[in-house]
């Protein structure tokens, strides 16, 4: 199998387990999906770096998360997927699409006065049979992160509890919840999404962070300390002393 993979390069983050809903409709992006889908493989959902364009394009932040493709429809030119958030990795080497973007004067000619773009197989002839490169989409080279297998400390996940509490304390005060009510619905939570595996950071983090930037934090954290810490620090929880 091509050891390049396909990166869905967009203003979002991807974690682990979690579940998100896209709208394909880019010529790259349905390139890069029919592929996937034909060869019934992942895509990798990365972060967007405007500061590292590759050939013309934003580039992709250092982390990601693999996207598998849950559920697929097409409807006219665009897809609906829901996908799921699988392995964390690190981006080593980008390969640049063969193409730039619309944008670009040499470009002018793939769009009509409506605005309408041209079709893949348009772009790729376009691209000529000389071209060692004919995918539109920007790919890369990865490292799969470790993930330990040991789970939280206590301590680590009285501090994830805490986390829960104090945000949803939070919100049911401003939502003038009875406070026994309100006891019951962040028991039920904590207990529902906090397992004791480290990948209930992740997990938690998915509903509770709500810029790209601090679940970028989150999400490249090399340690299940280190990812607790992000949260702690992003959340803005009273943090408890270790004992």
């Amino acid at each position: 199998m091509d050891d390049q993979l396909p990166l869905f390069v967009l203003p979002m983050v991807l974690f682990p387990g979690e579940l998100q809903e896209l709208r394909v409709f880019e010529p790259r992006y349905r390139q890069m999906l029919d592929t996937c889908i034909l060869d019934e493989r992942p895509f990798g959902l990365v972060n967007n770096d405007p500061f590292n364009p590759v050939n013309g394009w934003d580039g992709p932040r250092t982390h990601g998360c693999e996207a598998i493709i849950v559920e697929h429809e097409t409807r006219g030119m665009n897809h609906f997927i829901t996908i799921q958030g699988g392995r964390r990795f690190t981006v080593e080497e980008v390969i640049e699409p063969a193409l730039p973007p619309f944008t670009d004067p040499t470009m002018e000619v793939f769009v009509t006065e409506d605005g309408a773009m041209a079709d893949v197989e348009e772009l790729v002839n376009h691209i000529g049979p000389d071209h060692d490169n004919h995918r539109l989409y920007i790919s890369a080279k990865v490292a799969y992160m470790h993930e330990t297998e040991q789970p939280l400390s206590e301590h680590q996940d009285e501090r994830l509890r805490h986390i829960v509490q104090d945000v949803l304390q939070r919100v049911g005060e401003g939502m003038n919840i009875d406070g026994e009510v309100l006891t019951g619905w962040v028991d039920d939570f904590c207990n529902e999404h906090i397992t004791g595996l480290p990948s209930s950071i992740y997990h938690v983090a998915s509903l509770l962070l709500n810029t790209n930037e601090s679940r970028q934090q989150v999400l490249s954290s090399t340690t299940p300390e280190e990812a607790l810490t992000e949260l702690e620090l992003h959340m803005g929880p009273v943090i408890l002393q270790e004992e």
